[in-house]
């Protein structure tokens, strides 16, 4: 990541990385691919937490909104990394292998006490010979007991990286990166929109060049995969009535070649007739 004038973040560059298979516990790479596209300015710089006076996850959206059951939006945008007025990290905790980003936002409309928490993971796969650091699970915290846990588990890349998704998200159209793992997640509607982060090896206030995250059934392929199946079926169907309509003919030829003997009283008669016929066909 690179900074621009006016304190706005884009993304620029390559990078490139061994790229592991998920074998037992290694990450799944498959519908991954390390590059940092161009995106969209995001409004604020990216939300620090620190660790002994050096920053240890860098965290940034450019629109984050929650929704319960059908309740109006909340969007959070603003509270959580607007550097005027910023959220309040100092439950926050960093360690070599572990780290929780909670955000304290106060009350919020009618929830209490809203906290969201990030909790994090730093783990070394022999089959890549890296550090990779994931995003285990994202919780809501709210009116002093309640929490809804989503699992986050394919929001990964490699330490030397940061991560970036346009929409990471609870929503199936967005592909639902966020699975809810308790019975009130189920009735939360989490989305971050254009999601980066880092942590673990923040060497600086910028981000390093980004794992993108790639879904494999995005909506474009799904309506593909639709319309070539609507269009294997009307060839299916096409073929079936050619063969059928050949079938058909060829059995009104082989009637017409029929001989059906008549009565033994009039044989002059049928032999006559049936000459007759033939000559006519």
């Amino acid at each position: 990541m690179a900074q621009s004038d006016g304190g706005m973040w884009m993304e620029e560059g390559l990078m490139s990385a061994d790229q592991p298979f998920r074998q037992l516990q290694a990450p799944d790479v498959s519908q991954r691919k390390l590059l940092q596209m161009p995106g969209a300015a995001v409004p604020f710089p990216p939300l620090k937490v620190f660790s002994d006076g050096e920053p240890c996850v860098l965290f940034q959206a450019r629109k984050l909104s929650l929704r319960y059951e059908k309740q109006k939006q909340l969007d959070l945008t603003e509270r959580a990394f607007s550097p005027q007025n910023p959220v309040d990290t100092s439950q926050s905790v960093c360690r070599e292998d572990k780290a929780t980003v909670i955000m304290r936002f106060g009350d919020v409309e009618d929830l209490k006490g809203l906290s969201i928490r990030l909790q994090l993971s730093n783990t070394f796969y022999e089959s890549s010979g890296q550090w990779w650091f994931s995003v285990d699970s994202v919780s809501l915290l709210y009116n002093t007991s309640e929490e809804a846990v989503f699992n986050a588990s394919d929001v990964y890349a490699p330490s030397s990286s940061s991560y970036h998704c346009l929409h990471v998200s609870s929503l199936q159209r967005y592909s639902a990166l966020l699975l809810p793992s308790t019975d009130p997640a189920r009735r939360w509607a989490v989305t971050f929109t254009n999601f980066q982060i880092q942590a673990f090896n923040v060497t600086s206030g910028k981000f390093s060049p980004a794992s993108v995250c790639a879904t494999f059934m995005t909506p474009a392929i799904l309506m593909g995969l639709i319309t070539s199946l609507i269009l294997l079926l009307v060839l299916a169907y096409a073929l079936h009535m050619v063969v059928h309509l050949k079938h058909i003919e060829h059995e009104d030829e082989h009637k017409a070649d029929v001989y059906f003997p008549q009565s033994p009283e009039h044989p002059e008669h049928c032999c006559v007739e049936n000459d007759a016929e033939k000559n006519i066909l």
